[in-house]
C-alpha cells in the first residue's frame, strides 16, 4: 500500500540541502560566505550558538538553518542542528527521520541526550528534532532547563544552530535569542515587507539579541537564477 503524499510532504520535499548535494554551486558558495561572515562578526567572542529566524512564514529560514549547519560541518566543526520550532517543526522532514523524541522530550526530562540526538548522513552533523508538540512551547523554550541543555550540548559541539518560528508570530525566537550568541534573520525578497522587518528587528533588539545579519532569499540576478545573499548589518551599520 502506498501512502498518498500530503501537502506537507510536498512542501518539505522542496527543501534542498544544496550545500551537501551541490557543494560547488553558486548558492553553496553564498552559504559559505555566510559562515565566514558569522565567524568574523565579532572580535571578542566566538559565535557558537545561533538562532535562525524570520519575520514571517515562508521566508526560507529552515532551509537556511540546515544549509548553514552543513557548511560548518564541512569545515570540520562538530555541528548540531536543533529544531526549536515546537509549533510547526520541519527538521525531521528535511532529514527524513522520525520525530518521536526530540527537544520537547529533553526539556521536560522525558528523554536522555543519546535518545534525542540523531546522526545524519552528513559527516560532523547531528540533529535534534522538535519532539512531540507541547501545549506551551514558549514556556518550555524560556525555561531554565532549555538554557542548561544548550550549555551541556556545547561540551560536545563546536556550533549549535537553532531553527525557530517567525518573530512576528510568536515570542519563541526572541526568547532563544537571549540565551544564544547570535541571531540571523531570513527574508524572502519576493514577498518582503519592510515594516515587518523593522518591527522584527525592534523586537529582537528589545530582547537583547545579538543580530548578526540578514539573509536575502530569492534575490534575482540577470546572469543567475535564484541565490542567497548575506548582508551584514551590525550595530554600527544601523546608526
Amino acid at each position: 500500500m502506498f501512502r498518498k503524499k500530503s501537502k506537507v510532504d510536498k512542501q518539505n520535499k522542496k527543501r534542498l540541502l544544496i550545500t551537501h548535494e551541490y557543494p560547488k554551486s553558486t548558492i553553496s558558495e553564498q552559504y559559505r560566505m555566510i559562515r565566514s561572515n558569522i565567524d568574523f562578526s565579532t572580535v571578542d567572542k566566538t559565535i557558537r550558538t545561533i538562532v535562525v529566524t524570520s519575520a514571517a512564514p515562508s521566508a526560507g529560514k529552515s532551509t537556511s538553518a540546515a544549509n548553514i549547519a552543513i557548511t560548518y560541518a564541512q569545515a570540520d566543526k562538530k555541528v548540531l542542528l536543533i529544531d526549536g520550532d515546537l509549533r510547526k517543526p520541519t527538521v525531521h522532514y528535511t532529514f527524513e527521520t522520525n520525530n518521536v523524541i526530540g527537544l520537547s522530550s529533553l526539556i521536560t526530562k522525558q528523554a536522555e541526550y543519546n535518545q534525542a540526538i540523531k546522526k545524519t548522513e552528513i559527516e560532523n552533523l547531528d540533529i535534534i528534532t522538535s519532539g512531540p508538540i507541547p501545549p506551551n512551547p514558549s514556556e518550555l523554550l524560556g525555561s531554565n532547563n532549555m538554557e542548561q541543555i544548550i550549555k551541556e550540548l556545547l561540551v560536545n559541539y563546536d556550533v549549535i544552530i537553532i531553527d525557530t518560528p517567525p518573530v512576528l508570530a510568536v515570542t519563541d525566537a526572541a526568547i532563544l535569542s537571549q540565551i544564544t550568541d547570535g541571531t540571523i534573520l531570513v527574508t524572502n525578497v519576493a514577498n518582503n515587507n519592510r515594516n515587518h522587518l523593522i518591527k522584527t528587528k525592534d523586537i529582537l533588539v528589545k530582547a537583547n539579541a545579538n543580530i548578526l545579519g540578514i539573509i536575502l532569499n530569492n534575490v534575482k540576478n540577470s546572469d543567475k537564477d535564484d541565490y542567497y545573499y548575506y548582508n551584514y548589518y551590525g550595530e554600527k551599520n544601523n546608526e
